[in-house]
């Protein structure tokens, strides 16, 4: 009876807009549940519909709100269409055309079966951004036929469906894509050393861009990109796709309300363990050397006689990737630079190894980088393994709070926070839970996603999220802001500026590794120092 008791009392302040319910209380909740099942569910629902309950009413005294992200207005099917030239068709050509809404037949097969991460209904349900993908380019032959089926398949159908009458031009060289006339903007889904002279030759050609994250391969180049880009007048997005992710919108707004203090520390990290999250891609049974254009594969990276790993697993080699660097980190750095506006860091200092993979690779499979903001008396500290899946997150931490960043964001009083001092010693706020979350779709406290997807890329925000009640995916999205953006000539969230502090701050990190010291960056001059 005492712990009945206990309860209703802890019920009862929460009411009053307190922090008492928590895991503690579901679990008692539970515990006098004579049967399992429906009863035990609703009696978990209620607990949660308290707790939530609860959390909004602080959220409001704290000026934040739990409301879902208004969505971009829908394409105006009378807007003028505008024509898309596809560079490259591997693995995420494939993913970004169906992000666009063209699926190769093959892979909504995928979909329909449950093999694929996107739910089918999803992606036939997603938007229609009124484009057409007049023109593709893959060095691969059999990527090169897939990717003009793929902009053919206008129904997103799956094998037992039809093709478009009119496919896509397939074009040898990435410069004569760049210079058609039926082609309005380009999307860059090539490997890491082909990133900055795609996006030059295209903005040099007056067709807007969409590059995939890093920006560059050198730094040399991320100059000359950012002048290329901003002569020419088009419109440029970085393939950041967390921009779209409701989690950091909201992080940014608790960040400038002052809910966490003043921050000092940020830890983000990468964990992957297998051989696809260490860049071991299969190899296709139709490649070969007579299937492939290694010449124009290597291009301005060292010569190396034809190989299918590097083909395929470019990623893993200095010779064509910015390694973890600029393929893992970067997503973190772009998440917290459009958090906390943290601009180029003033230094780097790296360390880390091939310690699990020994495959002949050149890049770490681990690797460990702290940046350093004296301006704003913070550091941000970055680790990755990719041979370990334990789930650590985002943290940034702040004097009166931190908060927590993954699938939901949680934030959290700090037990010895100044502004929240009268609330945790009256009560009102118990350190141990948090004094806020969001989570997309259960704004509200209504359950809006129901589907298991893979939980490394989901826990970031980097695959779906949640507008008008609909899962939806992020890239899509990204993909529709670059889109409308271009239709009315304003400017993206991932801009060349943003694209320059990204690549710029990954150089850093993959330098200060390199050479096994710590790299500075002169602002004044905009240059590193080694």
């Amino acid at each position: 009876m005492a712990d009945d008791q206990n309860n209703t009392t802890e019920n009862k302040g929460s009411d009053k807009g307190g922090l008492k319910v928590g895991r503690r209380d579901i679990l008692k909740g539970l515990a006098t549940v004579p049967i399992a099942g429906a009863l035990a569910y609703g009696v978990l629902r209620k607990a949660r519909l308290d707790r939530l309950k609860a959390l909004k009413s602080v959220a409001n005294e704290l000026g934040l709100n739990t409301d879902p992200i208004v969505g971009l207005p829908l394409t105006d099917p009378d807007s003028k269409t505008i024509n898309l030239g596809l560079i490259g068709y591997g693995i995420r050509g494939k993913q970004l055309a169906q992000a666009l809404g063209f699926a190769h037949p093959t892979m909504v097969d995928d979909m329909i079966s449950g093999v694929s991460y996107t739910p089918v209904d999803m992606f036939r349900k997603q938007e229609n951004l009124n484009i057409r993908i007049t023109a593709v380019c893959d060095i691969f032959d059999t990527y090169g036929r897939m990717a003009r089926e793929t902009g053919a398949n206008v129904n997103r159908e799956g094998s037992d469906g039809s093709l478009g009458a009119e496919l896509p031009t397939r074009y040898r060289t990435y410069q004569e894509l760049c210079a058609a006339p039926e082609v309005d903007a380009v999307i860059i889904a090539a490997p890491d050393h082909w990133h900055g002279p795609m996006t030059m030759e295209a903005a040099r050609n007056g067709k807007h861009v969409y590059c995939e994250k890093p920006l560059t391969w050198t730094v040399e180049e991320t100059y000359e990109v950012r002048k290329v880009v901003k002569e020419s007048g088009v419109v440029f997005q970085l393939g950041h796709q967390g921009r779209q992710t409701d989690n950091y919108i909201k992080a940014k707004e608790a960040y400038e309300k002052g809910i966490v203090g003043r921050v000092n520390l940020i830890e983000v990290t990468t964990n992957r363990n297998s051989g696809n999250g260490a860049w071991v891609y299969p190899i296709h049974e139709d490649a070969s050397e007579e299937t492939i254009d290694w010449e124009q594969f290597i291009g301005p990276a060292p010569w190396h006689d034809f190989s299918l790993e590097r083909f395929f697993r470019w990623r893993c080699w200095w010779d064509y990737s910015t390694g973890l660097s600029g393929d893992l980190l970067t997503h973190e750095y772009d998440a917290l630079n459009q958090i906390l506006d943290l601009g180029i860091p003033s230094s780097a200092v790296s360390s880390g190894g091939v310690y699990f993979f020994k495959d002949g690779r050149t890049v770490p499979d681990v690797l460990t980088t702290q940046f350093e903001y004296p301006n704003r008396n913070l550091s941000f500290m970055y680790s990755a393994t990719l041979a370990s899946s334990m789930d650590r997150g985002k943290k940034i931490m702040g004097h009166d709070g931190y908060m927590d960043i993954g699938r939901s964001l949680q934030i959290f009083a700090d037990q010895n926070s100044t502004k929240y001092a009268e609330k945790i010693q009256n009560g009102e706020i118990d350190t141990a839970e948090p004094i806020y979350i969001f989570t997309p779709g259960l704004a509200g406290g209504v359950d809006g996603i129901s589907s298991a997807t893979a939980d490394y890329f989901a826990a970031r925000g980097l695959l779906t999220t949640v507008r008008n009640g609909l899962e939806v995916d992020t890239t899509h999205l990204h993909l529709k802001e670059w889109i409308d953006c271009v239709r009315t000539n304003k400017v993206p969230s991932c801009n060349i500026d943003e694209a320059f502090e990204e690549a710029m701050t990954a150089h850093m990190g993959t330098l200060a590794y390199r050479n096994n010291r710590q790299i500075f960056w002169d602002a004044a001059n905009e240059e590193i120092i080694i």
